[in-house]
């Protein structure tokens, strides 16, 4: 935590930061109340120690100053002069814990460990009111596709250990999202889930991100910062699209990983670090391996335990399952009637390839039950898509009577009845043919997929 020491007497400040430092925790300090709130107006804390007398000045008027200036800052205080009508007025005004000094190393500890299991309860709230304001369906983690399924069935077998994982598969297939659901089907579910967008920041923004940096490391750093390999302290870090890691900051996350240590930048003293790693990518990392574009050996610690996301057009079993499930979830978000897809629509959402997975159908569900005029949702409340194959029914490629040949016509009217047929062996009785034969226009037309 980041935390700052609000007392008049020197040696209080010295001796209580030279403890909060030696347990990792980043300190600044300030010997009068003019000091603090100018330091807390400069730099954000998580945690402010307040004394109850600073001088002449209240420490409750500046208790209550802060509360309404910072409200997201905790305050603890503590004094040599500890009645119950102050503790009561400190609680009254916003104070989280109230301690007597002196203080032994143990009572500051228990009040830290009390302020953490605070402010973890606290993220917990934030991240379940954000999926709800950005309607946020809950995660589905059970597949109908066998193949799918095994590989769910294995990472949550390592969910209760520590070793690494890594997630492959195409955007939007919902990589994060089982990172999420490894997190919460493990024992440190109660411990923060800190993601890190590896594409999102340059080389130095993104270290310091990940590891923090020192004051002067950089331009722009006024202040020792910690990154979120701290902030996910005993808890997951997820690292989203790993492959796009620069390769100068490999190194340093394959320290991690093997010696649970990591160093600020602009710094030379070894952290340690008590973190479960979950990696992502869309990228092919053994051929980045081989072509020297991502580390071989940070490859072989990431791959411990790994999985791959099929697209959503390789699993059809899951479609329609996904499609219903975002249905009930959006009607019920936005108190609309519809309550089923019409049959076209079913046929529109299985002939579409979706080249951006569940990422996409969630999107063309939300805007759909927008749309939806009565209690169904039918083609043209579905977005136009490119390509031969679109979702709302403008464009189905050949049709009869058209200047087209026969051959594209029986292509067509194969991959029609394949879409609305639960087997081959089905779509083979409907088509008058048998199953062989069905097999080689499948493979004549491209029809595999």
């Amino acid at each position: 935590m980041d935390i700052l020491i609000v007392d008049d007497e020197a040696s209080i400040r010295r001796a209580t930061s030279l403890a909060l430092d030696a347990a990792g925790h980043y300190v600044e300090t300030a010997e009068t109340g003019a000091v603090a709130l100018r330091s807390l107006k400069e730099s954000s804390f998580d945690l402010v120690l307040l004394d109850l007398y600073l001088g002449e000045e209240s420490g409750l008027q500046i208790l209550e100053t802060i509360r309404r200036e910072h409200p997201s800052v905790h305050v603890v205080i503590f004094t040599a002069n500890a009645t119950i009508p102050n503790a009561i007025e400190a609680t009254r005004l916003g104070a989280v814990d109230f301690l007597e000094k002196p203080f032994s190393p143990d009572q500051l500890r228990q009040a830290l460990k009390r302020i953490a299991t605070l402010r973890t309860l606290e993220r917990k709230v934030e991240e379940l009111t954000t999926e709800v304001r950005t309607h946020t369906p809950p995660p589905q983690v059970m597949s109908k596709n066998p193949g799918l399924q095994r590989q769910i069935d294995v990472l949550f077998r390592a969910a209760d250990t520590q070793a690494s994982i890594l997630i492959l598969g195409e955007s939007g297939t919902g990589k994060s999202m089982i990172a999420r659901a490894i997190h919460e089907q493990s024992p440190f579910r109660d411990k923060p889930f800190v993601t890190v967008s590896c594409p999102s920041l340059s080389r130095e923004l993104l270290e310091s991100d990940l590891f923090g940096h020192v004051k002067g490391s950089f331009t722009g750093a006024m202040r020792d910062t910690w990154g979120k390999v701290k902030a996910a302290e005993g808890g997951t870090l997820f690292l989203d699209e790993i492959g796009e890691l620069p390769l100068e900051i490999q190194p340093k996350l394959l320290r991690l990983l093997q010696e649970r240590e990591y160093e600020r930048l602009g710094e030379t003293t070894p952290r340690k670090a008590n973190v479960r790693v979950i990696a992502a990518t869309n990228r092919d990392l053994k051929q980045w391996s081989s072509e020297g574009r991502f580390r071989e050996d940070l490859f072989y610690r990431l791959n411990v335990i790994s999985a791959t996301m099929p697209p959503l057009r390789e699993r059809p079993e899951d479609l329609f399952a996904c499609a219903d499930s975002f249905l009930k979830f959006f009607a019920d978000q936005f108190r609309r009637k519809v309550r089923r897809f019409s049959p076209a629509a079913y046929l529109a959402l299985r002939n579409h390839p979706w080249p951006g997975n569940i990422r996409e159908l969630r999107n063309a569900i939300e805007r759909a039950v927008i749309l939806a005029e009565g209690d169904e949702i039918t083609p043209r409340d579905l977005p136009e898509a490119g390509g031969s194959t679109t979702l709302n029914g403008h464009d189905h490629g050949a049709e009869v009577g058209q200047r087209v040949s026969i051959e594209k016509l029986e292509c067509e009217h194969i991959r029609r009845v394949m879409a609305i047929t639960d087997s081959l062996q089905e779509a083979a009785e409907v088509l008058g043919i048998d199953a062989a034969t069905l097999y080689r226009k499948r493979k004549r037309y491209q029809l595999d997929t």
